[in-house]
């Protein structure tokens, strides 16, 4: 059996279970995470938004930036001894819609009319991977980032059994979406040693590009991972009932 976690972008999986993929893989279990937004926009073309992030990160060149997040989620992955596997589909800074307009410039907003037939082109995309014994792994969608929503929707038309996990940092700063996002879910908790607990922090800071708009510093996120993981006893997943 392999527990997938699939991942929105090249950070979310670490960020939100980090510490559970270093106990499974430490435990002997075969663990990947498979990000879907990630592939290289064409033509190196940025909107205004994306420029004004890419100057946040330090990195003009879209091509040198998904390059450089590659390069830090191997590294990140091998911090908790998991496989990684990228599919091609862009980021919603890089999207355009069908009449070549930029199509967010902004990333906590609802998905656009353009994109209604998305999740299903992400699900086939996961779907041709999967095995039957395979556990999936999603995020519930915390913080409303489109591409989060997007994804876990995709996922929720796989029609398989899935565990879910809070996404972080989002969690911290819509601490008040948990509840309803999981209604009627039941949720289980996972113990993570502090052997996996420094694991997680360590992973997370492989994200070299990305901490200083995520959290305050890494001494910042290092206190809000170990604060979460204090508070659940570990890392809680929610499922349906």
């Amino acid at each position: 059996m392999r527990w997938i976690y699939i991942s929105p972008h090249l950070d979310d999986a670490v960020l939100s279970a980090g510490g559970l993929i270093y106990e499974q893989t430490r435990a002997g279990m075969d663990v990947e995470i498979w990000t879907c937004m990630c592939g290289f926009p064409p033509n190196d073309e940025l909107s205004p938004y994306a420029q004004f992030l890419h100057g946040q990160w330090g990195i003009p060149a879209a091509a040198d930036l998904v390059t450089a997040r590659r390069v830090e989620d191997q590294k990140s992955a091998s911090i908790v001894g998991a496989k990684t596997f990228y599919f091609d589909y862009l980021d919603c800074i890089y999207r355009r819609g069908k009449n070549g307009e930029w199509l967010y410039s902004y990333i906590f907003v609802p998905p656009v009319e353009d994109e209604k037939d998305l999740p299903a082109r992400i699900a086939d995309s996961i779907s041709a991977r999967l095995e039957p014994t395979d556990q999936l792994v999603c995020q519930l969608g915390l913080g409303s980032h489109v591409d989060h929503v997007l994804v876990r929707r995709a996922v929720d038309l796989l029609q398989r059994p899935v565990l879910y996990d809070a996404d972080l940092p989002y969690l911290f700063k819509s601490p008040e979406e948990l509840t309803s996002k999981t209604a009627g879910m039941k949720d289980s908790i996972h113990r993570i040693t502090e052997a996996g607990l420094k694991s997680w922090q360590d992973a997370i800071s492989a994200y070299e590009s990305q901490i200083s708009s995520l959290f305050d510093g890494l001494e910042g996120m290092r206190s809000q991972i170990h604060q979460y993981w204090k508070d659940n006893d570990g890392l809680r997943l929610w499922s349906i009932k």
